[in-house]
């Protein structure tokens, strides 16, 4: 047993004494101390299990960390029941059922001391205990970091979790303690999380990371303040939060969370400041159920990762965004069923593939003076009960400014919409609404488009610059003559032939001026109605996604090939009707990795994917063009930005198909200009995510190395296809396909000579499959041509009739 070292010191009324003792076990040293004595351990392993119960300082030797090891074989092997000191020591615990280190009682203070143990918890706070504990270290693979349990307290200044089975930090039963400049990383459970009621967690300059649960997980009526805290790199939602738990978040940043960034549910309260969230791969905000509230202010949404709404709310919750930035993400806000509602408040919505703001299922949502640029569609109210207000809001470069559906009825007001590329406002599908001095300028299509008979009210509106006009009504026959055409008063246009009035009752449109440019223009200009506008017949796919398919699954094998195309088409195709019943679809990246041996099929069947997205409408045209490195690798510093930049514009639309795509990261690539394609693509392929569909293919082995070393590539990428290599068989039926093409016919023992050729044939690594096929085929007819020129009049058998004695010689 090792020797331990008490120094007892003493203080008088007059003078300073000083005893010092020697004891067997650190136990006889602990009995023997008395308050403010220091106990000085000595190197060595200790099988003891040690309790503090007085206010002595025990401690390591200086200059020696981790050299005191305090490791019995079960039970606890440190519990603090007193306001004392303990630094330098290395904690080793083996009972699955107790703590490491116990603190029950008393302020104590833990200094440096690191834990690794296996046991139920590395440090354990509770009861009345307050302890500080700064710069310790636990280490638990086999249960909680640090919990703190049953009303108990404490700070915890720059400690560390460096791995924890469960939770990295658990509160529980009414404790409440503090996190200062802490890390918690590679736990199984949750970073931080705490539950039941009157238990609080307060952090602040932490970092939660690398753990396999949710980063911050509060329930149970517990109540959380974090301030200056990073939550990156999860398996699980950055934040969760149910059942009455109440966060706040303030100068926070979530990031790199390949789920829900922020998901709150059941009756909990959520408040954001300054936080940033970014990097997710479903909502960055999810807020579920009736008395769910979040309210962010001066925060920061951007940069999704997946296919999912960057702040959804739902059943009856409610968000609120105040001075907020939401951008770069599919789709910006998604309000969903009756009593849900999002109010958002000078904040700016820019960057959205598809729609800014969503209200769908009497969903309420309320814009005040808010920036909707870049998007789609900059709010859609899609259907009957849903609705709310935009007032003094600006929707600046969208497809369509506003769209109003199935008898959904919003409120717009001073807002304005500039250069959207079709309508600046939609109605359509008995949508009705409501718009007072608006202002559509520069639209490609129609300032103001309302059909089939929507009820929509248009006072002193107006619309300049539009290409298609101003006001665009089409009646729908009894509707328009039941009154429920819209009602349109004191509206403008630039205009000179001035508005094409629905067909209704006249008193459907009052107008206060007949001044030139104004809406209700002079009889004469009444009575010429402009000319129809050219009718544009959309571009539609050549053939359905079923004809494509049938293609595909006539091609000769790929078995496997045809099964993962066909689910990713289904994903694709599942989730477009989704969205369009305003449901959340799976993220589905469509970019692709083709592996496998030359002429197993990659670029046919590249092309009839481009085909099959074309006709899901995923792209546009669905075209393929086919690189490879001499297309995009240039021959000085610059020029390959410019030559990727130029495929990647060609692609546009369709399939850009990079063929043996390890060439552009050679193994020896020392200043190789391939890198520089490979750092444009990416970029083209993260700006421009939705216009070109990218598939890189190669050899098998070739293609795995260079995704690994390309981590920026490999990312974009759903899943890889590999195409095996033809059999025998395969080869004969592409062959028998190529002869009946072409008008031949194999004579009899032909097709078995070919299926033993095949089998005999080296395949080396030029061997070509499918190539190899067609080029047998061409070699037989070329020496059937040779035998037949020689017949003076061949009959239709001599003429089609191919022969075994027409196979070339084996190689």
């Amino acid at each position: 047993m090792a020797q331990g070292t008490v120094q007892v010191t003493h203080t008088g009324t007059s003078r300073w004494r000083r005893r010092t003792g020697e004891y067997a076990s650190l136990a006889a040293a602990l009995e023997a101390a008395a308050d403010g004595d220091v106990l000085t351990v000595a190197p060595g392993t200790y099988r003891e299990n040690l309790v503090v119960q007085r206010a002595v300082t025990l401690r390591g030797p200086e200059g020696s960390p981790g050299s005191v090891r305090i490791a019995p074989v079960d039970g606890v092997p440190l519990t603090v029941r007193a306001s004392a000191v303990v630094q330098d020591l290395h904690v080793e615990g083996q009972d699955s059922a107790a703590p490491a280190v116990l603190v029950e009682e008393g302020t104590p203070e833990l200094r440096d001391v690191r834990v690794v143990t296996r046991s139920a918890a590395g440090i354990e706070v509770r009861g009345n205990a307050r302890p500080t504990v700064r710069r310790c270290a636990v280490d638990n693979p086999a249960g909680v970091g640090i919990a703190v349990l049953d009303g108990a307290g404490g700070v915890f200044e720059e400690c560390e979790v460096v791995a924890a089975g469960q939770s990295g930090v658990a509160v529980r039963g009414g404790a409440h303690p503090r996190l200062e400049r802490c890390r918690v990383h590679h736990t199984s459970g949750s970073g931080l999380s705490a539950t039941g009621e009157n238990s609080a967690l307060e952090a602040v300059g932490c970092e939660i990371y690398e753990v396999r649960g949710s980063g911050v997980q509060i329930t149970g009526r517990a109540t959380a303040h974090l301030t200056d805290c990073d939550v990156h790199r999860t398996t699980a939602d950055g934040v969760t939060l149910d059942t009455d738990a109440v966060l706040t978040l303030a100068d926070c940043r979530i990031h790199d969370i390949p789920e829900n960034a922020v998901d709150l549910r059941s009756r909990s309260v959520l408040t954001l400041t300054r936080t940033t969230v970014r990097q997710f791969g479903r909502n960055g905000l999810s807020v579920w159920d009736p008395g769910t509230r979040v309210d962010a202010n001066q925060c920061e949404i951007f940069d999704s990762t997946g296919d999912y709404p960057a702040v959804w709310v739902s059943d009856g919750a409610t968000a609120v965004l105040d001075s907020c930035r939401v951008h770069d993400v599919p789709d910006a806000l998604f309000v969903l069923d009756r009593g849900s509602r999002a109010d958002v408040v000078d904040s700016d919505l820019s960057q959205v593939r598809n729609t800014a703001v969503s209200v769908s299922d009497g969903a309420t949502a309320q814009l005040d003076d808010c920036r909707i640029r870049d998007a789609a569609t900059g709010a859609w109210f899609r259907d009957h009960g849903s609705g709310g207000t935009l007032s003094n809001c600006t929707l600046d470069g969208t497809q369509t400014g506003v769209i109003v559906t199935k008898g959904a009825d919003p409120t717009v007001e001073r807002c304005t919409i500039d250069s959207p590329a079709e309508a600046g406002v939609y109605v359509s599908a008995g949508g009705r609404g409501s718009f007072q001095n608006c202002r559509v300028t520069g639209s490609g299509g129609y300032g103001f488009h309302v059909i089939d008979g929507s009820r929509t009210t248009l006072r002193k509106c107006r619309t300049e610059r539009c290409a298609r006009g101003g006001y665009e009504f089409a009646d729908s026959g009894a509707d328009a003559a039941s009154g429920t055409s819209p009602l349109v008063e004191d509206c403008t246009s630039d205009e000179s032939a001035g508005l094409r009035a629905p067909a209704a009752p006249e008193t459907a449109v009052q107008t206060v001026s007949h001044s030139p440019g104004l809406l209700g223009a002079l009889p004469e200009q009444r009575a010429q109605p402009a000319p129809p506008a050219p009718a544009v017949e959309p571009e539609q796919p050549s053939r359905t996604s079923k004809a494509v398919l049938g293609e595909l699954d006539a091609l000769v094998g790929l078995e496997s090939v045809k099964r993962e195309v066909r689910a990713l088409t289904d994903m694709i195709e599942v989730g477009r009707r989704r969205q369009q019943a305003g449901l959340k679809a799976a993220s589905v990246k469509r970019h692709l990795v083709f592996t496998g041996s030359p002429g197993t099929g990659k670029t046919t069947v590249a092309r009839l994917y481009g085909e099959i997205l074309a006709s899901l409408g995923v792209l546009e045209k669905g075209h393929l063009v086919e690189v490879s490195r001499v297309d995009l690798v240039g021959e000085h510093i610059g020029s390959t930005a410019i030559r990727t930049q130029e495929a990647f514009e060609k692609a546009r639309g369709g399939v850009l198909f990079i063929d043996e795509a390890y060439t552009l990261s050679p193994e020896d690539a020392g200043r190789d200009f391939g890198k520089e394609a490979i750092d444009t693509l990416v970029k083209l392929m993260e700006d421009h995510r939705d216009a070109v569909v990218v598939i890189v293919a190669g050899y098998t082995a070739e293609m795995e190395r260079f995704l690994s070393v390309n981590p920026g590539v490999a990312s974009r990428f759903s899943r890889t296809i590999t195409f095996s290599d033809y059999g025998p068989e395969d080869l004969l039926r592409i062959v028998e396909q190529q002869a009946e093409e072409h008008e031949y016919r194999l004579a009899q023992g032909a097709a078995e000579a070919l299926g033993k050729y095949f089998t005999e044939l080296p395949k080396g690594p030029a061997f070509g499959n499918g190539r190899t096929a067609r080029q047998t085929f061409e070699a037989m007819v070329e020496r059937h041509a040779s035998r037949v020129a020689q017949v003076a009049e061949p009959s239709t058998d001599d003429l089609t009739l191919l022969y075994a004695e027409d196979l070339p010689e084996l190689p």
